[in-house]
């Protein structure tokens, strides 16, 4: 049934909850309980048991131990820059090479070290989480297959 002009919604309009929340009403008031297929719970269960899985937090604890002290470098070196800029412009001023200086050089040392780090992060994830995460994928599909849950 497609709504008229005359001002019918449609209740399984997937728009209508989020236009309608909110005004006036308390938390939850006239909403209905969201809709579960048949083979909604056991494809839950397959993502949460591949989850749980060795191969999994494997690939998790790969991606932690490039991804933490990568961005605790960054931002270290974000913060030297913003900080030594405002506490210390004089050194920042110091010519380098003509009308170059060595803020202007760290300043783009900043854009250099991003290009830097998503070169690192995309080589790491190539050679050390891409494959194993497309098994596990092919894994959590042939799982969901199995036991009849959407893949």
């Amino acid at each position: 049934m497609q709504p008229s002009n005359s001002g019918d919604v449609r209740y399984d309009d997937p728009w209508y909850d989020a236009l309608a929340s909110g005004w006036g009403e308390p938390a939850g008031a006239g909403v209905p309980p969201p809709r579960r297929e048949p083979g909604a719970a056991r494809s839950a269960d397959v993502y949460l048991e591949v989850q749980r899985s060795a191969a999994f937090q494997e690939v998790r604890s790969r991606y932690r131990r490039f991804v933490v002290p990568a961005v605790v470098v960054f931002l270290a070196w974000y913060v030297a820059y913003v900080v030594t800029a405002t506490t210390a412009p004089d050194l920042m001023a110091r010519p380098v090479a003509g009308a170059v200086n060595l803020g202007m050089l760290a300043g783009l040392g900043q854009f250099l070290t991003t290009f830097l780090f998503t070169w690192a992060y995309v080589r790491h994830a190539r050679l050390r989480r891409d494959r194993a995460a497309l098994e596990l994928r092919w894994d959590t599909q042939e799982l969901a297959r199995e036991r009849g849950g959407a893949s």
